[in-house]
């Protein structure tokens, strides 16, 4: 029943309903861990302590960088696992899974080790200085030294659920931790609980992931027998077609990660600069931009199994009007909510700390990074296709004009054109050139897609 039930959904369902079915849950599971996120901001700036939110955003790289891990293991396995569903090669599927899961383990073990070893210059190259170091260390302690493994796993397990179809499972599980995580923020936070600031917010953190990682557990306790994903050991194995397999894409999409990280670190350093309420200012608008970003982002995530499994069917038509379908949604949405934000700017601020110098500068802060949102659309549909088609370099392609060739270079150029406030339209100046980018290189693929179909047809005539 279960597989009749996923090739429905994969083959058979029409476009846009296998669309909102697969990338609903996924938009709402990126959408609440945004706001879990938000509520780290929101409940550490109820404390109207510049220090303690500072802290929060220059830990915010090495938080980003569970996604090197999270995009290697998870992106990798769960493309390879949708692709050999397409072709019905269940065991490389099993295999895959047992390959992703074991080496996220490890990989979250040894991120702990290498933290808690060398903390002192890590917290100074993220740009925390005497005193913002104790705060900014201590929310690392929970949320990396102890809570990495938690934090990558629950990731991971969720790529690898919605791989074969199960979207709402893997959103369910993603959402249990960030839903916990929200209730305990003020306990642990605020004064009238523990009153620990943003060590507070690190260990709800902790807690919440562990809990996330227990869902999945049970669910594929519970579903044993009739699920593709398999953590047995047994088939763990570092066979050269699974490792090349995972590895082509979750390689370059961790690069891709890194590379984010980079950037966000750069744009931290400068706005620190400047004043502890403008790392705080930054920090906040740089939260609420992401909100439409991983709704956009979930979305293109969400349809990866869509993509890959009728990519490596050969149902090219199907496969291009779920591109197609995807694109006119997102676009639409970006431009409202670009819409939104630059017009109630000042308010957003406010919401999370009401220091009018802090509401200063998040007002023209995200009056600038609202701007390159309608852009992002195509950039991250093109990296999320390429991904979902195997075509790990091509996505890296996209990564590293993102950052190394457009927006790092921009950042440096625009904070001395327009000292500080510049920091904030970079991204919108990258985002331009790569979604024109993006959409040559679609119509590159749709067409390299069309004439092997083609040579197909004429080699059976």
């Amino acid at each position: 029943m279960e597989d009749t039930q996923k090739i429905q959904l994969f083959e058979k369902i029409p476009v846009p309903q296998a669309v909102m079915k697969l990338a609903v849950p996924t938009i709402i599971s990126s959408l609440v861990m945004v706001i879990y996120n938000l509520a780290d901001t929101y409940f550490v700036g109820i404390l109207n302590n510049p220090v303690q939110n500072a802290a929060v955003t220059l830990a915010a790289p090495v938080l980003l960088a569970f996604n090197a891990v999270n995009n290697l293991f998870g992106i990798g396995s769960s493309s390879m696992m949708s692709r050999a569903l397409g072709r019905k090669d269940y065991d490389t599927v099993r295999r895959s899974s047992a390959f992703g899961f074991y080496c996220a383990l490890v990989s979250g073990i040894l991120f702990s080790l290498f933290f808690t070893l060398f903390q002192v210059p890590l917290l100074k190259m993220l740009g925390a200085d005497s005193g913002t170091v104790a705060a900014t260390g201590q929310y690392l302690k929970w949320t990396v030294s102890f809570g990495a493994a938690p934090a990558i796993l629950n990731v991971v397990m969720a790529y690898m659920v919605r791989a074969e179809g199960a979207s709402l499972h893997a959103s369910l599980g993603t959402m249990s931790g960030c839903l916990l995580n929200i209730v305990l923020d003020p306990i642990f936070i605020l004064p009238w609980g523990l009153n620990m600031g943003a060590a507070g917010a690190g260990l709800a953190t902790f807690l919440s992931n562990c809990v996330a990682c227990v869902y999945f557990f049970v669910l594929l306790f519970v579903k044993k027998g009739r699920t593709y994903v398999c953590i047995n050991p047994s088939k763990f194995s570092f066979q050269k077609a699974i490792l090349l397999g995972v590895c082509g894409v979750g390689i370059p999409a961790a690069i891709q990660n890194l590379l984010n990280v980079t950037g966000m670190t750069v744009l931290n350093n400068f706005t620190a600069s400047y004043s502890a309420d403008a790392v705080a200012a930054m920090g906040i608008v740089q939260k609420v931009n992401m909100v439409p970003m991983n709704i956009a982002l979930g979305f293109s995530q969400g349809i990866m199994p869509l993509v890959s499994y009728n990519y490596a069917s050969g149902n090219s038509r199907r496969m291009k009007q779920t591109i197609f379908f995807a694109l006119k949604l997102i676009i639409g949405f970006l431009t409202v909510m670009t819409l939104t934000f630059y017009l109630g700017a000042g308010g957003l601020t406010r919401m999370f700390m009401k220091n009018e110098v802090i509401v200063a500068y998040g007002t023209k802060f995200l009056r600038g990074l609202c701007l390159a949102l309608p852009f992002l659309a195509m950039d991250f549909l093109a990296v999320g296709v390429f991904q979902a088609c195997g075509m790990g370099k091509k996505a890296l392609i996209f990564a590293v004009l993102r950052k190394i060739v457009l927006e790092i270079p921009a950042i440096y150029l625009l904070n001395y054109l327009f000292p500080l406030y510049g920091l904030a339209y970079a991204q919108f100046c990258a985002e331009v050139v790569l979604a024109a980018a993006a959409v040559l290189a679609l119509l590159r693929l749709f067409q390299k897609i069309n004439a092997a179909a083609s040579e197909k047809e004429n080699c059976g005539m």
